[in-house]
């Protein structure tokens, strides 16, 4: 079911993904709201799951993670038992960040971050264990753009 968001949890949301450490009190201010009204609206979006998580950003390259791979995953095996063997090998790699179910020519696409190409082939290494048909992998040369935030519904 579609959670219910009207336009003062809308701005909300807009602040909030662009800055989670702003206060309390400097976000209920800039919204015209009580501390405990903006409180609540966050609370129940949080309850509700809107809110997933609040976490901090961290620049991949200040620590040493100079490479960021997109890994495409093509697979002649579609069984349960195969797909939970698959997304628990992806789930060990803690390189791997992201990891989707694809419609199209390529089964999963796979984000993840190394440190450079001896490190993305131990990835690799560790992945085809999981019995793939075919893997190629695309590496970042520059990022054009790239967001966090979300792109917001206009009421």
């Amino acid at each position: 079911m579609k959670e219910q968001i009207d336009r003062i949890d809308m701005r909300i949301l807009e602040h909030i993904q662009l800055d989670a450490t702003m206060s309390l009190g400097t976000l209920a201010d800039q919204l015209g709201l009580s501390k405990s009204a903006c409180w609540r609206r966050i609370q129940k979006m949080e309850d509700s799951g809107v809110i997933q998580h609040r976490v901090t950003v961290i620049d991949p390259e200040k620590l040493g993670l100079d490479l960021t791979c997109f890994i495409f995953v093509r697979t002649n095996q579609h069984t349960s038992d195969w797909s939970n063997t698959f997304k628990q090998t992806v789930s060990d790699i803690t390189e791997v960040i992201e990891v989707y179910r694809m419609s199209g020519d390529v089964d999963y696409l796979i984000k993840a971050l190394v440190k450079d190409m001896k490190d993305y082939d131990r990835l690799y290494q560790s992945l085809i264990k999981a019995e793939l048909f075919d893997v190629s992998a695309g590496f970042v040369m520059e990022t054009l753009k790239h967001s966090h935030a979300i792109p917001l519904p206009t009421q």
